[in-house]
């Protein structure tokens, strides 16, 4: 699932992704109620994406009563209400879903306006098995197929739109839980509570909305603004780097730069006013930092748009490199940076007198520095932050600080049988002895760490009646969990969440996400 830019939709989607996994521990009045707010929550984010799609279209009103902007502002037009009408399509048929589902929950009305908000079958029944007693037939692939359509269709509006919003657009649709029983429509709705399933209908509705405000805002960006007229110009040169060796080949770029005094720039750089040349352009004098190693210095224009009239702001980040003074040279090594965790990060370094001239002081959280000799030397970390290396030259006097940052080691990526989730057999799964954790293409080949703790969740086949859950001290499978672990067969699904690992030095972290097996 993509997840949108707005921090409200973030909260949402990560709201309705808890509630899923609670829902596989037990259906409690709390978690149905929990339902029933993200549905209430999801069903106002829907409207506040329709109003900024009718905001859009009245600003496309306007544009195409202006003269200057009537031919883009109506071919793009065209374009948006292709969407609008695809969306509104696709509203009312998952609209039309939620209804039906209410109706297999007993909603009836006049005589019955209510529905049984925690049955288990309704939402079987209408997606996935069909409903034997009124003789209709499952709608879980109709409705996949309906949703597929209706993002196809919507990136083929025009083939800009598919460039550009192809892997933003909201709307996700994998068939992650392969063929048969484990089909699409079964991962959502086999054996999810009616109050669920209404919550996860109202999420591809706010997908929906969300893919064409995507859609209709990125047309109306396509109307893009009036003519300028330049009534200046200036030359332009840039180096192609910023830091260069003897030897080094750089290019020169020229020409001539066109802008307009209307535009009322103010520039600022890293909060410093730019002064204006005659030329026209700004310039800032500044001084290079006396340690070395790569900075950025973030360029702030504003500028009146004569689109519309209006003020916009536009950033730019300019890198540049500051080398070392001569006489000393300081290198890592094996990275630009140390890591915490009893990893012996190697340090080399030397001066105009060479290596043995050379005296190296390392400060910084939980560092220590180890001498190998000849100028080498490894820097142990425990806590991530900043060490502050001070090299000096005992030949020329010279004294030199650099600021190496110190990082986490990654994550690990637990495993099962070397598997990290997704198919496998029954047998595979019972034989496994347990967790491990994986370091994947760390650069210290070697380092590991070791799963302390876990829990795992067993639903499916096997499990009808009451998911399990069995907490795990340490990486192996435990009695419990092999009393569990012998109950599963083809169809069980078992997830393994909670996951705690230690470093090489004892550091517990937890992991990320859960791992998923669907058995065979």
């Amino acid at each position: 699932m993509s997840l949108p830019k707005e921090p409200r939709q973030k909260m949402i989607n990560l709201m309705y992704l808890v509630l899923t996994a609670l829902l596989a521990l037990n259906v409690s009045s709390e978690i149905l109620n929990a339902f029933k707010i993200v549905k209430h929550s999801l069903d106002v984010s829907t409207e506040i994406a329709s109003g900024k799609t009718d905001q859009l279209f009245k600003s496309f009103q306007k544009k195409m009563e202006d003269p200057s902007s009537r031919e883009k502002a109506t071919f793009w037009n065209d374009k948006a209400q292709q969407a609008h009408k695809l969306a509104d399509e696709a509203y009312k048929y998952v609209d039309q879903m939620q209804l039906e589902l209410k109706q297999e929950a007993g909603f009836n009305p006049p005589k019955d306006t209510t529905y049984k908000v925690d049955d288990l079958e309704a939402a079987t029944r209408l997606f996935i098995t069909g409903n034997e007693k009124k003789k209709t037939p499952a709608k879980g692939k109709e409705m996949y197929n309906k949703l597929v359509e209706f993002k196809t269709k919507l990136m083929a509006i025009d083939s800009s739109i598919a460039n550009e919003l192809g892997s933003s657009i909201p709307l996700d649709l994998p068939k992650s839980y392969g063929e048969g029983a484990h089909d699409w429509a079964s991962g959502y709705f086999h054996m999810t509570p009616t109050i669920a399933g209404l919550t996860i209908l109202s999420k591809f509705q706010n997908d929906i909305r969300n893919s064409e405000a995507q859609v209709v805002e990125f047309c109306h960006k396509k109307i893009g603004e009036v003519i300028f007229t330049y009534d200046a110009f200036g030359v332009i040169a840039n180096s192609s780097s910023t830091y260069m060796l003897p030897g080094d080949e750089f290019t020169i770029n020229a020409g001539i730069g066109a802008y307009s005094s209307k535009a009322e720039p103010s520039i600022t750089v890293d909060g410093q006013t730019a002064v204006k040349t005659p030329l026209g352009d700004y310039e800032v004098k500044t001084k290079a930092p006396e340690s070395p190693g790569e900075y950025t210095k973030t360029v702030t224009i504003n500028y009146r748009d004569q689109a519309d009239g209006q003020m916009k702001t536009t950033t730019k980040q300019i890198k540049y490199t500051v080398g070392q003074r001569p006489g000393i040279t300081l290198s890592t090594d094996a990275t630009r940076v140390f890591y915490a965790g009893g990893i012996e990060n190697p340090l080399s370094a030397t001066g105009s007198g060479g290596a043995e001239q050379t005296q190296v002081t390392v400060e910084g959280p939980g560092v220590t520095k180890t001498d190998k000799g000849k100028g080498q030397y490894t820097v142990q970390c425990t806590t991530p932050g900043v060490a502050i290396v001070k090299v000096t030259d005992l030949k020329s006097k010279v004294s030199q600080e650099f600021k190496i940052p110190i990082k986490r080691i990654p994550s690990p990526v637990a495993q099962v049988n070397g598997k990290q989730g997704g198919d496998m057999t029954a047998s595979q799964f019972k034989a496994a002895g347990g967790v491990s954790a994986k370091l994947i293409d760390f650069i210290f080949e070697g380092y590991s760490f070791k799963v302390v703790s876990f829990a795992m969740y067993f639903t499916g086949t096997g499990f009808e009646e009451k998911n399990e859950v069995v907490e795990v001290t340490g990486n192996a499978f435990n009695a419990e969990a092999r009393k569990f672990m012998n109950r599963c067969t083809a169809g069980t699904t078992v997830v393994i969440g909670a996951i705690r690992v230690a470093d090489q030095i004892g550091n517990v972290r937890d992991l990320e996400g859960n791992i998923t097996f669907v058995l065979e």
